[in-house]
């Protein structure tokens, strides 16, 4: 059923429209142990990056430390025939090793802390069917990825990180246009949506934004978890409109065209370009501190590593420890790049939809996997997303600035039903 439902109450408040007032309406949806909940979910989040990065540096360490990865290296030399080939041989030892150090840690991650608050819908088999194909996934695409960095390292060693920077790109660019078509439906079943007025409405809203897109495709999300998504997806002949099943069983139809509207944003302002394109930019820094850094440390440890040569695919557990710690510091920067782009489709959407009910509502239900209320530097550091308070307060500025254009039923404080008792 359609659980984000809006009581009774919507009558317009005395003296005009209370922004202050409709915000803490919404905020008021979750309180005591779910609002702790959410908090403690997300906030242990935090620690999750800090973890994530230390254990990345010590396996690697580790692989480094006790030769294997120089033994990795030695085989792939003698099975392999040429630099590429031998690149592409040490990685599928390096992923497989890896994974399995690191299943224990990923159980507790992915399916343990999941289930502990309720947001996973998988069993155990399940979970180790999907960790099964996206390790699938890797030992396809990482080998193809790697063998291009390592062959600018060979060919390029003066400036290798600007040619580096450049094949991450190339392979981030290449993902956003097959990701929709070829990976996704390794994990989830598209289909279309069915016919009716919930459907038309967000074509016709597509269509009045030029997006190139005749259908709808729904996927069954619910297997995995009970979170709401969509999406516009795709470059060019690949773009497709989705949305998970758990948006139309779980949210009312004003919300369900708010987060379309938000998608369709994405797409409008070519959120997909410029993400790459800064993207880009991270990448260039990140791989010039590898390429300043790695020869002095080889240079250091050659004799315990029995590595040497940059070039050496050898070193490969070097570039992923500098990088995931690299990538741990530049925390702030990622995530501040993705959360404009939020933000701007935000308002997009809202002048798109015109549903900015809808989309309080929706913000508020993403507080059961996200902290709702941050501190101003903790949402800079730690979030992607703009906050649920922030989304809420910018839709209801929104509703304050188009009050007389909205229907009359929608123009007072909308007085939000709590949300369910499973948040």
């Amino acid at each position: 059923m359609q659980l984000l439902m809006m009581a009774a109450g919507s009558a317009p408040a005395a003296g005009g429209f209370d922004v202050d007032q409709a915000t803490q309406a919404y905020m008021a949806m979750v309180q005591g142990a779910a609002r702790a909940r959410s908090d403690a979910y997300f906030e242990g989040g935090y620690w999750l990056l800090l973890w994530n990065a230390l254990l990345s540096v010590l396996i690697n360490w580790a692989l480094l430390h006790f030769g294997w990865s120089a033994r990795w290296s030695a085989w792939a030399r003698r099975v392999g025939k040429g630099p590429t080939r031998r690149v592409m041989l040490y990685v599928i030892p390096y992923l497989l090793v890896t994974t399995l150090i690191l299943l224990p840690w990923s159980l507790y991650t992915g399916y343990f802390r999941e289930h502990q608050y309720g947001l996973s819908n998988l069993s155990m088999a399940g979970w180790f069917g999907e960790e099964g194909k996206d390790l699938l996934v890797n030992l396809v695409v990482g080998p193809l990825i790697i063998a291009g960095i390592f062959a600018v390292i060979r060919r390029a060693p003066r400036s290798w990180w600007v040619w580096g920077a450049l094949v991450m790109t190339s392979f981030t660019a290449l993902g956003a246009l097959v990701f929709p078509v070829l990976i996704a439906p390794l994990f989830n079943q598209y289909t279309p949506m069915q016919p009716g007025p919930l459907r038309d409405q967000i074509l016709a809203m597509a269509h009045a934004q030029h997006i190139p897109a005749d259908n709808i495709y729904v996927s069954d999300a619910s297997r995995q978890s009970d979170r709401i998504s969509a999406n516009v997806s795709g470059l060019g002949p690949t773009v497709r409109i989705t949305l998970n099943d758990n948006l139309l069983k779980r949210v009312s139809p004003p919300g369900v065209k708010a987060v379309m509207g938000h998608e369709m944003g994405h797409y409008m302002l070519n959120h997909v370009v410029s993400l790459i394109g800064e993207f880009a930019l991270v990448w260039l820094l990140v791989f010039f501190l590898l390429w300043w850094l790695s020869p002095r440390l080889l240079k250091r440890h050659a004799g315990r590593w029995k590595v040497s040569d940059p070039a050496d695919p050898a070193a490969l557990p070097l570039y992923v420890a500098l990088g995931s710690a690299i990538m741990l510091l530049l925390t702030p920067v990622t995530n501040s790049i993705t959360r404009v782009h939020e933000i701007e489709a935000d308002a997009f959407g809202l002048d798109a939809a015109r549903e900015p009910d809808g989309f309080a509502g929706v913000s508020m239900m993403l507080g059961e996997y996200r902290k709702l209320q941050p501190g101003r530097l903790e949402e800079i550091i730690f979030f992607d997303h703009p906050s649920g308070y922030n989304r809420v307060r910018r839709s209801m500025e929104w509703k304050a600035q188009h009050l007389n254009e909205l229907p009359p039923e929608q123009r007072g404080i909308m007085r939000p039903a709590p949300l369910p008792a499973k948040f």
